[in-house]
């Protein structure tokens, strides 16, 4: 019976290492250099190709991640070890969440018609998260199918402040 890969197993075990030495941002950080590295093509299929030695591998990755911590570094060597080199943003995600629910912050998606500047993202995460009585962190994208104003989406919840519900609503008030 195959195994079935938890992210968040792993994940966790790095989170209570980095919580007893006071790295876990540190370690997000590393994650997220590794993640970004194993998504790229060439790098994913040198790392699952069998006919490249572990010891290959760990030196090329050595080298690319030059400056991620010792620990970091051994839990990639570890999952390319056991071939799921590919399942490190799995980890890196679930390690993100596990640090969110530390520090009290939620994720979402601030959608508006055309990109935002980071500030004025912040500035929107920062007024949804009073609306929610929560820290909110949102990333932004645009969606020109949208005619204006914004909806966020933070835990299960969306905010819709689009025209389009504006205009939506106005309709059936008249009605």
């Amino acid at each position: 019976m195959p195994s079935r890969f938890s992210g968040r197993r792993y994940a966790q075990a790095l989170f209570e290492l980095g919580v007893a030495g006071n790295k876990l941002d540190k370690w997000q950080a590393d994650l997220d250099k590794v993640a970004a590295l194993s998504r790229d093509p060439e790098v994913a299929a040198f790392l699952a190709y069998p006919r490249v030695s572990l010891k290959d591998k760990v030196g090329v990755l050595s080298r690319a991640l030059a400056g991620v911590s010792p620990e970091v570094l051994n839990l990639t060597y570890l999952l390319v070890k056991e071939g799921t080199a590919d399942k490190i943003d799995v980890v890196a995600k679930s390690y993100q969440k596990l640090l969110d629910a530390r520090n009290g912050i939620e994720r979402g998606r601030l959608t508006t018609a055309i990109p935002l500047a980071e500030s004025d993202v912040q500035d929107l995460s920062r007024r949804v998260g009073s609306i929610l009585n929560r820290r909110v962190v949102l990333a932004g994208e645009a969606d020109p199918a949208l005619l204006g104003g914004f909806q966020a989406r933070v835990a299960g919840k969306l905010l819709d402040g689009s025209i389009r519900t504006a205009l939506a609503t106005l309709k059936k008030e008249l009605s």
